[in-house]
């Protein structure tokens, strides 16, 4: 079973940047789809980015352009957002899984804890 640690998150004015990165217990992370979600106060969970296995990616229409997810090594992988918005505040979390339908939560077989974002306007 894949354990999943995701850091890098705080407090952020409004246009600035954070990297967030996954960490996985073990080497094998490039054996899944890697997806970040978030969930805001009172809000469902939503679809940010994902990585294939292949290295394919995918984002949300409200974070194109302003986050990047990239693997960083077989036990790692990061987003790396800009031009951050208040209303890009939620809790942030990391999955893996074995599935192609990357904007589905059912996609996903293992998550993290979640790292809080907050963005002050």
């Amino acid at each position: 079973q894949v354990q999943l640690a995701e850091s890098g998150g705080g407090l952020v004015q409004a246009g600035g940047s954070l990297r967030l990165s996954c960490a996985a217990s073990e080497a094998t992370l490039n054996r899944y789809a890697v997806g970040w979600f978030r969930q805001a106060p009172g809000k469902e969970r939503e679809f940010v980015a994902a990585v294939s296995r292949t290295g394919a990616t995918y984002y949300s229409d409200a974070m194109k352009g302003r986050f990047t997810i990239a693997r960083n090594s077989a036990s790692t992988v990061r987003l790396q957002m800009n031009t951050l918005k208040s209303e890009d505040t939620a809790v942030y979390y990391c999955a893996a899984g074995g599935g192609r339908n990357y904007y589905e939560l059912t996609t996903y077989d293992y998550w993290g804890q979640g790292t809080q974002v907050t963005v002050s306007s």
